[in-house]
């Protein structure tokens, strides 16, 4: 069976300023207050901590259709009806991982869905940025709510959204999955809360999806699958793997 090649995108071992500082998640959520979004949801984002994030490869964009589809028959599983070049959304996270397992073998790869901080670091580089283009947030350079799609679109279709090494859609189309299971960071504020026992599935995911709005677009923002219609709230993945 034919298997497609993945675009990976090389990230150096460096430096994450991960997350939001705690004397700054009162100004961002006043900033993001027309999304509705309440402050204790951005206060999981806090402390701000520098980290140290070893070398990886990350997919350039999430996983497709019909990446998918080769995945799919040779699985017997269902595919989503939307164009092939489309991320693929309604994807549980054991689904994504046994993708992740199945394209591997083929490959020769460890290939695996990115951790939390992996994510950030591919999204953010090393500056802190607020959005993966830069500190202010720009209609049309993410398939996000505001834009009226109400849809996915081809991934890579916002080529000036792209982050600081180049990945794509690191904002909008498809909310990823990643590794990491929903715990507060390290000398995260008392009131964050240490579990979501409310979430579909407890699991980060990041970036956001077509129907999402901007504050889901920062790089700091942690989210998770907190519906069971995977599908509708734009469920997809990207992959990863070890540096070469």
């Amino acid at each position: 069976m034919r298997v497609e090649q993945v675009n990976w995108v090389d990230i150096p071992a460096g430096l994450l300023r991960r997350g939001t500082p705690v004397d700054e998640v009162a100004a961002v959520a006043r900033h993001y207050a027309d999304t509705g979004v309440p402050m204790e949801w951005y206060m999981k984002e806090a402390p701000r901590a520098e980290i140290h994030v070893p070398a990886f490869r990350i997919a350039r964009t999430p996983v497709t259709v019909g990446q998918w589809a080769l995945f799919a028959a040779a699985t017997d599983r269902p595919v989503p009806r939307a164009p092939a070049d489309h991320p693929v959304i309604g994807v549980a996270w054991e689904a994504a991982v046994s993708y992740c397992r199945w394209l591997g073998e083929r490959l020769g790869l460890g290939v695996r869905l990115p951790t939390e901080d992996e994510w950030e670091r591919a999204a953010r580089g090393e500056d802190g940025r607020e959005f993966p283009w830069g500190e202010e947030y720009r209609i049309g350079l993410a398939n996000l709510v505001d834009l009226g799609i109400g849809t996915t679109v081809p991934v890579g279709s916002f080529p000036k959204g792209a982050s600081p090494f180049g990945v794509l859609d690191m904002a909008g189309n498809a909310d990823e999955w990643t590794s990491t299971v929903y715990a507060p960071y390290s000398g995260a504020p008392v009131e964050v809360t240490s579990t979501e026992d409310w979430a579909f599935d407890r699991h980060i995911t990041r970036g956001g999806a077509f129907c999402h709005d901007r504050d889901l677009a920062r790089c700091a923002r942690r989210h998770g699958a907190y519906e069971p219609d995977l599908e509708a709230i734009g469920v997809g993945f990207r992959l990863a793997a070890p540096a070469v």
